[in-house]
């Protein structure tokens, strides 16, 4: 999908329903959070999560924090991260999310049979069994909205309770950027191919 196929409420150069603030119509805050996303060492620069964050660069700024330390202090490996990333954006349907984490959870080393079962909605059996429980938790918390108490002493017995912790709030954290994208509709960068089967 390109730029022509967009929706006629989203702006061209954002690809999101607001238009990109400029660098200078920021604070000291946002211009850094700006310079962070144009300078590439983001998963999508710009137009993503970041861009809209801009409009509200205090938040933005307390979120990376939180963000950062989950992602890469916490101890969750990023095998794991990704698979939560994954799950997350897919019982959100947040094709923006799916297609930016897929490749990297690629090059965390997530199987492939474990991306397709989250891709696909599949049985979670025979999978790694740290993997699975990382799954069945997700769908749990994002589509039952309950988690059964054997379902718990699983995640509880692999991760204890630390690290279960910092994993459902990695999950919260990528759940509220999925509600942006949602909101906002972020679009695909240009020519990229949508990976996420969804409408």
């Amino acid at each position: 999908m390109g730029k022509q196929d967009w929706p006629a409420d989203i702006d061209p150069q954002s690809g999101f329903r607001l238009p990109l603030l400029k660098r200078e119509e920021l604070d000291e805050a946002g211009q850094r959070r700006y310079d962070h996303a144009a300078s590439g060492r983001n998963i999508a620069g710009l137009q993503g999560p970041t861009g809209i964050m801009l409009y509200s660069p205090k938040t933005s700024d307390a979120q990376s924090s939180v963000s950062r330390y989950l992602r890469n202090a916490s101890g969750i490996s990023p095998r794991l991260r990704e698979i939560a990333l994954l799950i997350t954006s897919r019982c959100m349907d947040q094709q923006f999310e799916w297609t930016a984490h897929e490749p990297e959870a690629v090059t965390a080393g997530v199987p492939r049979d474990t991306i397709d079962a989250i891709k696909f909605d599949g049985p979670t059996g025979a999978l790694d069994a740290t993997d699975a429980i990382v799954i069945d938790l997700g769908r749990a918390v994002w589509r039952d909205h309950k988690v059964a108490p054997d379902l718990f002493a699983r995640a509880h017995g692999a991760f204890g309770p630390h690290m279960l912790v910092d994993l459902v709030l990695l999950m919260g954290t990528h759940a509220s950027t999925a509600a942006l994208l949602t909101t906002f509709n972020m679009q695909l960068h240009d020519g990229t191919q949508a990976l996420l089967p969804v409408g």
